[in-house]
Parts: C-alpha cells; structure tokens; sequence
C-alpha cells in the first residue's frame, strides 16, 4: 500500500492500526467459515465491536462516540473490510445511515436518547427507505404517516433493510402529505421496533455478506409519538438524500477494504502456486494482470481519501464522493473477478478467500446508489 500521508495524520494511522490489529485478532478464519456456514454473525463479536468504540468512531464524544473524522472513519471502515465484508457491515451502519439521519436532522432530546445508546452499541438502528417499488427512485414512497391526535399512524413496507431483524429502532420515511408528487411531503420518523403493528420479512438469502441480517420493515397502524418525528414535516426526503450522500464515501472505502484483500491473496497465491515447473508469478500475462488489479486499487484509494479531506474541511464533496463510490465500487468488482480468475478452479471453492470476497462486493455497486445513480450524481453536478 502508498502512503497517503498528505491525508492522514499520526492519530488516523493509529486508528487504523487499531482496527486492524482488532480484525486481525477477532475475525480468524475459523471464525469466518463458521459465519459462512451458520449464517449467524456472533453477537460476542458484535459486543467487542461495541466496547471497542468501532459504532461510533466518527459520532461525537458528546453522544457516545469516538469524536474522530471522515478520515478515520474510512480508515477504520477499509481495515474492517479487508478482513470481512459483513463485519464492516455491521461497524458502518451506527456511524452512517443508522446514526447519520439523527446527526443531521435530531434534536437534542432525540440525539441523547437514540444516538448516545447506537454509538455505544447498546441498540441498534436501521435505515428505511427503501420499498419494494421504490428502490433506485426513493421519491416513489408509498408509505403513508397521518397525523392523528398526538401520534402519526404509519402503514407501509420497506425492503431489503439492513439489521432490521435485529434492530431496536428504525428511521422510517413515509408520506405526510400524499398530495404532493414526487419526493415532496415526505417525513422521516424514528420508529420503535418492537411497537404494536411493526414486523420484519422473512431473512432474505443473499449472495454475499453472510452473516448480516436483511429483512423488509411492515408497518400496520403503528402509532409513532409527534415528537419522534425526525426534522421537519415534509422535509425527510432532503435528510435521505443527504445522509446517502455522506454514506457512499463508506460504500467505497468498504469497496478498498474487499479489493485490497483480493490483491494480497493473489500476490500470495502467485508466488505459491507453481505451474510447468515454476511460480504463478513468474509469467508474464499473471503479472501484468496483478498490475492492472494494483493499478485500479490505488487510483480508487486516491478518490476515496480525496473525498473524505474536503469533507473534513467543512468542504463541499458531493460529486467526489459519488466519483469515489462508483469508481472504487467498479474496480473492486473487477480486481475481485481477476482475483478470482488468477486463482483458476481453486477460486471457485470456498476453500479460499476469494471466492467470498468475490460474492460480498458485487452488492458495492448497488446499494446506497448504483454505479447508475452516480453517473446521474456526477454529470448533474457538471452541467449545473
């Protein structure tokens, strides 16, 4: 790996030993496979993540948090990854789309009762968006929010969301005004899960990250306190939109993480591995693919460091973190293919790692935006 000491300072590099070494200990390939065939994440782990201070190393300390940066936050997030996608998973999501709607929109009293416990690991939050008609087009929501007296009751159905299996609460976007088109007269709600009227899906079996637990989120007449109503009425589409905006520079770090970890396998692999009498690595076409594969990491690495420093600086960053998304998440897809394929029948087995890292990455460039969405991102903010 360079250096990109120009972004990083001596208390982020700590960081990031920290989270490796922790990786390193925690998430040992028995572990590992045996997440791979139960399908079950240990909650042990879950709990060391907690009391290590990984759910809230980018929160403040005066919610819980470890008061670090975006810098931190991507270093952390790309050691995780590297060692297991799912782990990064469940490290991501207090700091992003679980925690960052509060950061943006919550008032103290929500911010101490609901952040403060999420930083700490104590509860769980989910994100809910998504519908099943509303995927890539968040504004098409369907779920409805009418005032009643002092609550807001919600019917609605929301897909394919991350930890709501195991989540104690969930920011829920629904309709308060269905007369307006569009993204327009949506409200974002905190919703306790465990309420009257609130459900999960059956587990969806996904193709990668093993190990993170996805549902859908029903809602039938669940009746949510007004002062559980996340920012303003009718605005929750602009606190969405914003807080997927700070969570695609996540996306691509986890993207790094999973890549990086493809390139060291096939390094080592080609030194190991001996074909008509000699190493992998001594033939050429491998090289030059290995060089490609090394190429493509370190472009994605500058994009996503170089997203995360003007967000530090209180700097605009939206296109660079939509260019640092889309372009890491493509390439680790690619570097992952190449990884796989350079390890010939034996990286189609589960006997080694790149047949996982292969399945986990290729949700990077779906989720929180496709690769598509950020082109619409990227050429918007060109042709403003």
């Amino acid at each position: 790996m360079m250096e990109y000491k120009e972004y990083f300072t001596e208390e982020h590099e700590l960081l990031r030993k920290l989270a490796r070494d922790f990786c390193e200990k925690e998430f040992t390939k028995e572990v590992l496979d045996e997440i791979e065939e139960s399908g079950v994440f240990p909650e042990e782990l879950k709990v060391k993540m907690g009391k290590a201070g990984f759910y809230g190393v980018k929160i403040p300390r005066e919610y819980g948090g470890a008061g670090s940066d975006n810098r931190g936050y991507v270093a952390v997030l790309e050691e995780f990854a590297r060692v297991s996608a799912t782990a990064s998973i469940y490290m991501n999501s207090p700091n992003s789309l679980g925690g960052g709607p509060l950061l943006l929109s919550g008032t103290e009293e929500q911010l101490r009762k609901y952040l403060v416990p999420v930083a700490k690991g104590e509860k769980r939050m989910a994100f809910g968006l998504t519908e099943p008609g509303a995927g890539s087009d968040a504004g098409g929501t369907q779920t409805l929010a009418e005032e009643d007296g002092g609550c807001y009751v919600l019917n609605g159905r929301k897909a394919f969301i991350t930890e709501a299996p195991e989540a104690d609460y969930a920011i829920i976007y629904a309709k308060t005004d269905p007369a307006q088109r569009g993204a327009r007269g949506i409200s974002a709600f905190i919703v306790d899960m465990h309420a009257p009227g609130v459900s999960t899906g059956k587990p969806e079996r996904t193709m990668g990250l093993i190990g993170d637990s996805v549902s859908d989120i029903i809602l039938e007449d669940v009746r949510v306190p007004r002062e559980d109503m996340l920012g303003e009425k009718n605005k929750g589409f602009l606190n969405a939109m914003k807080t997927l905006d700070y969570g695609r520079i996540g996306v691509a770090a986890q993207s790094i993480g999973v890549a990086g970890a493809a390139l060291e396998e096939t390094v080592k692999y080609m030194k190991e591995r001996k074909q008509f009498g000699q190493p992998l690595e001594k033939f050429q076409a491998l090289r030059f693919m290995a060089a490609e594969m090394a190429t493509k990491l370190e472009a994605a690495r500058s994009l996503v460091y170089r997203a995360a420093y003007p967000k530090d600086m209180n700097q605009p960053a939206s296109m660079e973190c939509s260019m640092a998304k889309y372009y890491a998440s493509e390439a680790c897809n690619e570097i992952c293919a190449k990884a796989v394929q350079i390890h010939g029948g034996y990286g189609f087995t589960k006997d080694y790692k790149v047949e996982r890292l292969y399945r986990d990455c290729r949700i990077f460039t779906i989720y929180e935006g496709t690769s598509q969405v950020q082109q619409i991102v990227i050429s918007g903010q060109l042709f403003k």
